[in-house]
């Protein structure tokens, strides 16, 4: 297989649910309170560190980037399908929205006040993991924050199907928060804490906070 087989594969799958995908996540955040916490958490430290743009990548149709402007957050985002971004748009019109990859991410050195990525590294492989983080590191402010989210697990699940029965093909690798820390530091990044979250009995989840000093 091609090294970046993955990536078309990831595009293809999100372009197929995307409609589906934003009907079942538009009022997802309203249910979550303690991703609600880290959200706001995550809008005190951008305005402690300074004023700018926030990006949201791997943003999908929008919602979290469109919760951070109701905290006051100048976000946009990027993600990697086009069907995304023009449900996105569509969703949260007056917003800025493009289509870029975390794997080569078209954003100016030190541009950004703020970078989340919220469950899309879940879909980037290990050995491509290091690339995107140094990305991350690449675009932020020096002392801006970095909030992570992924899945809590030790495996690699081929997912076939999803949000309302469409076909998908994608890999979703589930890590442990140690393991992400210790990438998070071998980018340069120090981490400021680290929250176990039990979203589904299944499927737990975790968010880590991270900043880099020049």
């Amino acid at each position: 297989m091609n090294p970046h087989d993955w990536v078309v594969d990831t595009r293809t799958s999100y372009d197929t649910v995307a409609v589906s995908y934003a009907d079942q996540l538009r009022d997802a955040l309203t249910g979550l309170p303690y991703l609600r916490a880290a959200l706001a958490l995550f809008a005190d430290l951008v305005r402690d560190a300074g004023v700018g743009p926030v990006a949201d990548v791997g943003c999908g149709p929008g919602h979290v980037t469109a919760h951070l402007h109701t905290l006051g957050i100048d976000a946009f985002g990027i993600d990697l399908s086009p069907a995304m971004i023009e449900v996105a748009r569509r969703e949260h019109a007056g917003l800025r929205f493009e289509v870029g990859s975390m794997t080569d991410l078209d954003l100016t050195d030190a541009s950004v006040a703020g970078l989340l990525a919220f469950w899309s590294l879940i879909h980037i492989p290990d050995a491509a993991v290091p690339q995107v983080l140094g990305h991350f590191r690449r675009v932020l402010r020096a002392g801006a924050p970095l909030l992570l989210g992924f899945h809590v697990g030790d495996e690699s699940r081929l997912k076939t199907e999803g949000y309302g029965g469409h076909p998908m093909n994608v890999q979703v690798h589930l890590r442990q928060p140690d393991k992400v820390a210790a990438w998070l530091h071998d980018a340069g990044f120090t981490v400021r804490a680290k929250m176990l979250l039990k979203l589904d009995e299944s499927l737990p989840g975790a968010i880590i906070f991270a900043t880099y000093e020049s």
